[in-house]
């Protein structure tokens, strides 16, 4: 009878990862199916090439089949590939391990831990990423700092000009910013606003 302890390792480890983690902050329910999928899919494939005789070129071809899979989907952030990838990664540590590891299991609870603690909301929770088009054009930079900082409440830290229409006086920009108090409390202000509209 196969050891089946590796499987149960990782069966654990991908849902404390999807559903005690993943779902609990950011509650994307198909993300949550892909995340299973991805993991059971990989184990399965990295247990039979493991456990077989087959040849290198066969599993190679296999794992390229794999790797031509796009993620598609019609919003995805760089935090969810990282859930792609560690969901992926424990599959295939797991499916790899034909009988229980110590390092094996460290490596995936490593996985788990790591994703935990980095996607945690309080760190770098103040911290905000937004593409915006200005319904102004404006090529100076300062000026340009100045008008968004007072427009989201917040310390701008990085902006990158992607655009700028002086025909329909507008701009788009990148921008990366910290918000203050102050900005915490004007986004309040606008969620009791809309609260009070939709009442």
């Amino acid at each position: 009878m196969p050891d089946l302890t590796m499987l149960l390792i990782d069966l654990a480890a991908i849902t404390i990862l999807t559903i005690a983690v993943y779902f609990r902050r950011h509650r994307r329910r198909d993300l949550v199916v892909a995340f299973f999928g991805v993991n059971i899919g990989v184990y399965a494939v990295a247990y039979v090439l493991g456990s077989a005789d087959v040849a290198m070129g066969l599993g190679l071809g296999l794992f390229g089949v794999l790797s031509i899979i796009r993620l598609r989907s019609s919003e995805i952030s760089q935090r969810e590939v990282a859930y792609y990838f560690a969901a992926l990664a424990m599959g295939l540590i797991a499916g790899l391990t034909p009988a229980f590891g110590v390092m094996p299991a460290v490596l995936i609870g490593l996985i788990v831990l790591a994703l935990a603690i980095v996607d945690h909301p309080a760190l770098f929770g103040a911290t905000r990423h937004r593409t915006m088009q200005l319904d102004e054009a404006i090529a100076d930079e300062d000026e340009l700092r100045a008008v968004i900082g007072a427009r989201v409440g917040g310390d701008v830290r990085s902006l990158n000009v992607q655009h700028i229409d002086f025909v329909n006086d507008t701009t788009l920009v990148d921008v990366r910013y910290r918000v203050t108090s102050q900005g915490d409390e004007r986004d309040r202000e606008r969620s009791a606003d809309r609260a009070e509209v939709s009442a």
